[in-house]
């Protein structure tokens, strides 16, 4: 299947203000989790400062598919809208420029392991005596004390650990990842949450804090319902599927061209679908299955009928029927199908923004819409040390000299 065309994004308001505008990220983040949670606050309008490891800068610039020279897709995914300055931490010198960027700013993210920044003099204490207004936000796989404060994590780990994974897959084969990296994403969300709160709380209090998230933590919450319902009920929940244990009929069903899941979360969906959709208005009118309680009592013989009838015909035949019933129902999409669909289309979510090595990418936005304070129009993730100088000089207020002798002893690296 070809890749879709993709045209430029729709430029923001003129004059429109930015939700963030005026506030100020030092972010030592790297991989997923945190250069995520940054990439939000970049798209409100913060000015995110990405701290970088002169030699090679973040992990993920190295991974493919390769976008120029230091470059990956995924790098470009979690890095818009963001300036990069690279530093080298075992410089005293390197440091100092850090701690100045801190000193600075309103925000600082960091996920590296537990004790890394408190080595180098950047960890919260030292942070918050130097700039009381700072939001110091630590994200780590679990937590920055306890036990478990030194234990590397990542995010297919915390799936298998919190239980999340022992619900994914069919109930007689074994437990399945998700696929993409769902703790780090959920994370990430979590994080800024937490982040914009304690501005918000900064507001009123006048004052910084320290803000802590975890990927295990971050599972835990992603088990959802079925973690409280084990706590009440002390029944564990297993395996189900595609399929629902908890309505009738929520399932994957194939037709003639492709599959499609259908969900029928109570019982007025219920009748729509068996009048209106599949044309058996003698399946609603059957007082067995009228109920939820009742069709999951039939279930194996409700989703027999239901497969039945749609392997009969194609996607589209079916899917337009259940819009116009009002029926809950879509295709089973690959990665290609989706991003070259009309939903995608429709929600205008994809769009090429210029690069300056490659031309132009490709660009996914955020998925909610602001009008009072539109997103920032994005710019493609920059190069390592792409804006080293003009932070030096314009954020930091360092002259000819300092800088000069900065970049020639190697403390900060420029793009």
């Amino acid at each position: 299947m070809n890749r879709p065309h993709l045209s430029p994004p729709t430029p923001r308001p003129a004059g429109a203000p930015l939700a963030l505008a005026g506030i100020r990220v030092a972010d030592f983040s790297h991989f997923i989790a945190g250069p995520l949670c940054s990439m939000i606050l970049a798209d409100l309008g913060a000015e995110v400062i990405k701290i970088e490891k002169a030699d090679g800068g973040d992990d993920f610039r190295s991974l493919r598919p390769k976008v120029g020279e230091d470059q990956s897709g995924p790098f470009l995914w979690t890095n818009r809208n963001k300036h990069s300055i690279a530093i080298d931490l075992k410089q005293e010198a390197g440091v100092a420029v850090a701690r100045d960027i801190v000193a600075k700013s309103d925000v600082l993210l960091e996920n590296f392991s537990t004790g890394v920044m408190d080595k180098f003099g950047l960890g919260y204490e030292a942070m918050a005596a130097a700039n009381p207004r700072l939001i110091y936000c630590s994200v780590s796989a679990y937590g920055r004390s306890g036990p478990l404060k030194d234990r590397l994590g990542f995010d297919p780990i915390t799936q298998a650990e919190s239980g999340f994974m022992s619900l994914n897959g069919e109930t007689d084969r074994p437990a399945l990842r998700a696929g993409p990296s769902i703790m780090d994403m959920s994370t990430a969300m979590m994080t800024c949450n937490a982040v914009l709160a304690a501005l918000f709380a900064r507001e009123r209090l006048g004052r910084g804090q320290y803000v802590e998230n975890a990927l295990f933590d971050t599972a835990v919450t992603m088990v959802g319902f079925h973690g409280l319902n084990y706590l009440i009920s002390g029944h564990e929940p297993t395996r189900f599927g595609n399929a629902s244990r908890d309505t009738i009929p929520t399932a994957a069903f194939e037709t003639t061209d492709g599959p499609i899941f259908v969900a029928c979360a109570n019982d007025r969906t219920w009748n729509r679908l068996a009048a209106r959709v599949l044309d058996r208005p003698d399946l609603a009118e059957n007082a067995a299955y009228a109920t939820t309680s009742g069709r999951i009592q039939h279930r194996d013989e409700i989703l027999g009928i239901v497969a039945g009838i749609l392997a009969s015909k194609g996607r589209a035949h079916w899917l337009g029927r259940m819009r116009d019933a009002g029926v809950p129902g879509g295709a089973i999409n690959s990665v290609a199908e989706a991003f070259g669909s009309q939903e995608m289309k429709d929600r205008a979510l994809l769009s090429e923004i210029p690069h300056p090595t490659a031309g132009a990418v490709p660009n996914i936005r955020l998925p909610f819409r602001m009008a009072g304070t539109p997103l920032a129009d994005p710019v493609a993730a920059p190069g390592l040390g792409e804006h080293s100088e003009a932070i030096l000089r314009g954020v930091l207020g360092y002259g000819d000299e300092a800088v000069a002798g900065l970049l020639a002893n190697g403390a900060v690296r420029v793009g």
